[in-house]
């Protein structure tokens, strides 16, 4: 009997998880002495998209319950690209920031570290004690990240024969692990961020404790899709001073995904003169063991035509197509996102020249612009992608200071055409020495 009230743990509903939430950041991050700093404007805002994310709840609900009409559903979406634009705004400003403080925590470093590996305790439970009957998959999962939900399916269940039930459950499961596996790949990698190049432990520990409170990873914390890409784009970043590792790791996101490949003009223009030409080879390398990974899943499982036929005839990526799926453009005609998504595309394209991508928190503001400027134009719950970019906000908004943050210069690594060239003239000087007269026999 007392075990069974000791063991009674409730789940908290996403609007419970919101208002303790926030509480919660309050009391760890505000600056209760400088009521008006840019650090508290920046907290409060990380929560601006918690009312889109509970409207579009309720109107699910309401969608259950038999409604045919969902006004609500649209004010969640349009609540979600009205913090997107904040942010949008917010990035380029920080382009112009260049020193500033270090946003400190009000509890102390073993405090928070206490706290942070608590709380990704209770994630981890929230994880694993979801109903299975209610598990939902937000938005399309991509091929790749399917074959590996599935690749993983079949280690756990050893190959056995089991009834289709179980091996739902079993899928579930898996793919719910998989999911606690990349929110930790994220939370090591914001407090080695932290560590390594901001150069003091405390703001890794904040960061990484801040990631793990907002209501964000809660609501998706099951959605391995949404966190995997932003794992792979975090640790490419904190390897930014090798070309070679960011490339390589920079690739293998976009092989699981589209949105991640968008990053690459701005990268190469971040690289430019200073490890462009290594940084592309092992994009390319990535990209290719992805792909290659991608499209042996699908012929194992004899949906390689078919696999590639679904993803080519998407209207989500392909703005000239009328949507289907769940977002703001559902139901309104394509004619009205095509515009959206030229003015995206000229910002790719001037991404590349204007403005100039120098350091380590200019790539930081500028790669979370362009995965948020993703959201107003992708037709498959755009808005919804939150924790695509949600390390990267965390980036913008805890850095202390972005003058060093810069790639190695080109004395201090040579690049693979100067390796090259080095070795040429070494061998035509070998060749052109005279060589030692030979006896005769």
């Amino acid at each position: 009997m007392f075990a069974s009230i000791l063991l009674e743990f409730h789940l908290p509903n996403s609007a419970t998880w919101f208002y303790f939430s926030f509480m919660l950041a309050i009391a760890f991050f505000f600056q209760f002495s400088r009521l008006f700093a840019l650090r508290n404007i920046d907290l409060l805002c990380l929560y601006l998209f918690v009312p889109g994310f509970l409207f579009i709840q309720q109107s699910n609900q309401f969608h259950v319950n038999g409604s045919t009409s969902n006004p609500i559903r649209t004010l969640g979406y349009s609540w979600l690209l009205f913090a997107s634009s904040l942010w949008l705004a917010r990035c380029y400003v920080d382009l112009a920031s260049l020193r500033r403080p270090a946003m400190r925590a009000n509890l102390s470093g073993p405090g928070m570290v206490w706290f942070g590996v608590a709380l990704f305790a209770c994630l981890t439970a929230v994880a694993l004690r979801q109903p299975s009957t209610a598990f939902e998959t937000i938005g399309r999962q991509p091929a790749a990240i399917s074959g590996v939900r599935e690749g993983a399916t079949a280690v756990v269940s050893k190959g056995e024969a089991v009834s289709e039930e179980q091996l739902s459950q079993t899928r579930i499961w898996t793919e719910r692990a998989l999911s606690m596996i990349g929110h930790a790949a994220v939370v090591v990698g914001l407090f080695f961020v932290g560590w390594r190049h901001f150069r003091e432990m405390e703001l890794g520990v904040g960061m990484a404790t801040l990631y793990l409170v907002l209501p964000y990873t809660a609501y998706h914390i099951s959605q391995l899709h949404h966190v995997l890409p932003a794992a792979l784009i975090l640790w490419a970043i904190f390897a930014f001073r090798h070309a070679r590792v960011s490339g390589w790791l920079l690739g293998l996101a976009s092989g699981t995904t589209f949105f991640p490949a968008l990053l690459f003009p701005l990268w190469l223009h971040f690289y430019w003169r200073r490890g462009a030409l290594r940084f592309s080879l092992a994009y390319l390398c990535g990209l290719t063991v992805a792909l290659s990974v991608t499209l042996s899943i699908l012929w194992a499982t004899g949906a390689f035509q078919s696999g590639i036929s679904n993803v080519m005839h998407l209207a989500d990526w392909q703005p000239w197509k009328r949507p289907t799926a769940e977002s703001i453009w559902q139901g309104v005609h394509w004619a009205y996102r095509l515009p959206v998504f030229l003015v995206f595309a000229v910002f790719l394209f001037l991404g590349f020249f204007w403005p100039s991508v120098r350091n380590l928190a200019q790539l930081t503001a500028m790669s979370a612009a362009t995965l948020i400027g993703v959201q107003f134009w992708f037709a498959d719950r755009g808005g919804l992608y939150v924790l695509w970019y949600t390390p990267l906000l965390l980036m913008v908004v805890f850095r202390p200071s972005s003058l060093e943050l810069e790639p190695p210069a080109p004395e201090a690594s040579r690049s693979l055409t100067r390796w090259l060239f080095s070795r040429i003239r070494r061998v035509r000087g070998a060749s052109s020495q005279p060589q030692p007269p030979t006896l005769a026999a």
